[in-house]
């Protein structure tokens, strides 16, 4: 119930106005029907063919004068009253609906640029914690839950409306009549309950299995490669087979709970009409005239009833959509590292005039765990100068580059840009300073030129050449049918690894920073265009600060200084050639496994 409340008073702050609007037009419409309702009558009398009291009629009274006139011409100016009412209904009912389209596309809109907009700015640690597929489940699945869930609330309070003064309606023309019948509405409504909570249940479940289907779905197509080499497809289409199979039944269910209440409301409706007739005519000894406009009215009610009944439920099998994306929500709220406005504005980055250092630093991924991933690190990172990082796997480099870019903050300790600590007010501008690569290059289903131009929209062809040289890329791009333009597909499919590391790296350089940050960036180049790349990466020394991770160990000789991690730790410091020959080190252990020379290039 939280959730609904959450989400209708997101919907009021975002409609405002138009809300009200909306719930007096449906107030219009649902008084120009009744009006039209209790003419029926006057109109039926003076056409002769009934001779009908309508002196218990409500508003007859008003249509004496013509009675005054020839039959013909009061017949026919009741009936153009009559046409003229229910053009007006159906005018307002008209842009009742289409504004009531707009307030819940709108609505929807905002929500979708909401929720993407509050993953945007969750912090780097937030989304360690999370599967991928949940985050595109939330965008698609649940906000259509949601979506699926206003419209059902907004029907819902167009039949209470209309619902409301139709009673009210009925209690004018006679209240004994009228209180059987909310009698027999609230019977039902008791009734009902059970298959609201039932749809409820429904609902989680078929949330749950869609969630499970989207993350399924999602490894499979990721590693199809994986799966075509290992003759696994036959496992996988059983896996297949099982989940669609829960899908299936869910689905069945739901369509059975919908069919069961549809029978039991047609069947309680049947047996109440039946009642209601019998005491009016044998109890109450109501009027004709009355009774035909009671069994008018509630003709037209119980219909809106049913609504009502369906509204109920879809709003009860969209409350685990609510409960997730608010929960999402609230989540993204708590770890918010900046907000789009700031995003959005003109960051100046910072140039790093002295180093980056981290002092007594510490972390934990998880704080009720005692290990820790990053334990008592104390490290200098000239400007201008490259540093290389290197350990075994599991070490903790690339947590290291993580906390020194910003992307988490330690537990313990403080990172410091040339001796100023950095806060969350210098974070934006910090990381604006920085182009980071790494060691799983990312490119978007777009062309070469649009995946460079993503850093930096204005720039020339001039400078995306000088990028795609220095990356040793741009003999490989001459040669594509289209150039630049080209589309390289989905992650760049189309190009080979070596290729989508140096498009990356070129998108970096591009994009001109202070500080270059390379995780593993040259570990799927062949040597020739490894080499053309470190000489490249040798030209950048004193002109920009560089970090690298690296586990190819030649690729590190001309670094000026080297940092060995192990579970966590600094454990050795300096120049390369004087750590490779270090007996019993980490490093010395490392270089005789890759047989790299201990001279410095």
């Amino acid at each position: 119930m939280k959730a609904i409340i959450y989400w209708t008073k997101r919907l009021y702050v975002n409609t405002g106005k138009k809300l009200y609007v909306s719930l007096l037009g449906m107030i219009l419409i649902s008084l120009l029907e009744g009006i039209g309702i209790i003419m029926l009558i006057p109109m039926l009398n003076m056409s002769g063919i009934f001779d009908l009291n309508v002196t218990h009629i409500p508003i007859s009274a008003t249509f004496d004068f013509l009675r005054e006139l020839p039959r013909i011409w009061g017949l026919t100016i009741i009936l153009g009253i009559y046409i003229l009412l229910v053009l007006g209904q159906g005018v307002m009912k008209w842009m009742i609906t289409e504004g009531n389209t707009k307030i819940h596309q709108g609505f929807m809109h905002h929500v979708r640029l909401d929720t993407f907009s509050s993953l945007l700015q969750a912090k780097w640690d937030f989304h360690l914690k999370r599967r991928k597929s949940d985050y595109v489940n939330s965008l698609t699945a649940e906000i259509a839950g949601v979506s699926g869930g206003i419209n059902a609330l907004l029907q819902l309070v167009t039949s209470l409306i209309f619902t409301l003064l139709q009673i009210g309606l009925a209690f004018w023309l006679s209240a004994k009549l009228a209180i059987f019948v909310l009698i027999c509405g609230l019977a039902v409504a008791i009734l009902f309950r059970k298959f609201v909570h039932k749809s409820q249940v429904i609902g989680q479940h078929t949330m749950e299995l869609g969630k499970s289907y989207l993350a399924g779905i999602t490894d499979q197509l990721n590693g199809i490669k994986d799966i075509k080499s290992n003759m696994l497809e036959h496992s996988r289409m059983n896996w297949m087979k099982k989940l669609d199979s829960q899908i299936q039944q869910e689905q069945l269910a739901h369509v059975r709970l919908k069919n069961t209440s549809q029978f039991v409301y047609q069947t309680a409706a049947a047996v109440f009409i039946a009642l209601f007739i019998f005491l009016s005519v044998g109890i109450f000894q109501s009027q004709l005239e009355q009774l035909l406009l009671i069994i008018l009215i509630f003709s037209r009610l119980w219909p809106r009833l049913n609504g009502i009944q369906s509204n109920m439920e879809g709003i009860a099998a969209s409350v685990p959509a609510f409960t997730a994306l608010k929960l999402l929500h609230d989540e993204c709220k708590e770890s918010q590292e900046f907000t789009m406005q700031e995003a959005g504005t003109a960051i100046q980055s910072i140039l790093l005039k002295e180093s980056i250092e981290c002092r007594q630093v510490y972390f934990r991924y998880n704080r009720k765990q005692s290990a820790y991933a990053l334990n008592d690190i104390n490290l200098q990172i000239p400007v201008n100068r490259m540093t290389a990082i290197v350990g075994r796997s599991g070490a903790g480099k690339s947590t290291l580059i993580d906390i020194l870019m910003g992307l988490m903050l330690p537990e313990e300790g403080q990172v410091l840009v040339d001796g100023v600590p950095l806060t969350q007010e210098l974070l934006l501008s910090f990381r604006a300073s920085i182009s980071y690569v790494s060691q799983d290059p990312f490119l978007f289903n777009a062309s070469i030129r649009e995946n460079l131009l993503l850093v930096k929209p204005d720039a020339t062809e001039d400078e995306i050449h000088e990028a795609l040289v220095f990356s040793a890329s741009a003999e490989f791009v001459a040669k594509l049918p289209q150039g630049l333009d080209t589309t390289i597909g989905d992650r760049g499919v189309r190009l080979s690894g070596g290729e989508r590391q140096r498009l990356v790296l070129a998108r970096a350089i591009l994009r001109k920073p202070s500080i270059l940050v390379l995780d593993e960036a040259t570990s799927a180049l062949d040597t020739d265009n490894e080499t053309k790349i470190q000489e490249a990466l040798d030209l950048l020394k004193g002109k920009m600060t560089i970090i690298v991770i690296a586990h190819r160990l030649s690729t590190i000789r001309n670094a000026d200084q080297v940092l060995v991690i192990d579970q966590g730790a600094i454990v050795q410091r300096g120049i390369f050639s004087q750590l490779a020959n270090e007996k019993r080190s980490l490093l010395n252990h490392l270089v005789d496994g890759q047989n790299v020379t201990r001279k410095n290039g």
